[in-house]
C-alpha cells in the first residue's frame, strides 16, 4: 500500500494565494485603507501573464509593481487579478495569475509573504516564506527595511 502524505507546502501556497485575493477583494470593493500600498512581483514569463509587448521587453522575467496611488479596473478571480497601472503616463492593463506571484509585500505594516519555487524531483512545488516586519535587502524599492525573521518551510523538512 502507497503511502500518501501531506502536501503541507502546496496548502501553505494556495492558504497564502487566497490572503492575498481577498486583502485584493477588499481593495476593489473599498479602496486602499489609510497607508496601506503593495509591491508586488511577479514572473513575468508565466504563460497565464498578460501585458504590453513593451512592458515583456523591458521586465523579460520579473517585474515588480505598486499599487497605491493610481490605478483603475482591478478585478480578482480564482486565478489571479487584473489591474490596470500607469506607466509613464500610459495606463496599460496587465493580467496576473496568483501562480505567477514571487513576493507581496505591504510595507506600510511591514509585512511581506515571498513565493519561491524549486527545480526538484520532490513533489513539493516550492516554499514560502511568511515575513512579519520588512526583510532588508530583499525589499522591493521603497519597502522599509527591518530586523523580521523569515520563515522557511524547508526547515521542517525531512
Amino acid at each position: 500500500m502507497a503511502r500518501s502524505g501531506i502536501d503541507y507546502g502546496g496548502m501553505m501556497h494556495r492558504a497564502m494565494q487566497g490572503l492575498i485575493a481577498n486583502v485584493l477583494q477588499g481593495v476593489a470593493r473599498d479602496g486602499l485603507p489609510g497607508d496601506h500600498h503593495f509591491f508586488i512581483t511577479f514572473d513575468t514569463r508565466d504563460e497565464g501573464v498578460e501585458m504590453a509587448d513593451w512592458l515583456r521587453e523591458r521586465y523579460p522575467e520579473e517585474m515588480t509593481i505598486v499599487i497605491q496611488s493610481w490605478f483603475e479596473n482591478l478585478s480578482i478571480d480564482d486565478e489571479g487579478f487584473t489591474i490596470t497601472l500607469n506607466f509613464g503616463n500610459s495606463p496599460e492593463p496587465l493580467r496576473i495569475p496568483f501562480d505567477a506571484l514571487r513576493t507581496f509585500v505591504d510595507p506600510s505594516v511591514e509585512f511581506g509573504l515571498r513565493f519561491e519555487t524549486q527545480d526538484s524531483d520532490d513533489e513539493d512545488e516550492g516554499e514560502i516564506q511568511v515575513e512579519d516586519e520588512g526583510n532588508g535587502d530583499d525589499s522591493p524599492e521603497g519597502a522599509a527595511p527591518g530586523k523580521g525573521e523569515v520563515v522557511q518551510l524547508d526547515r521542517w523538512r525531512k
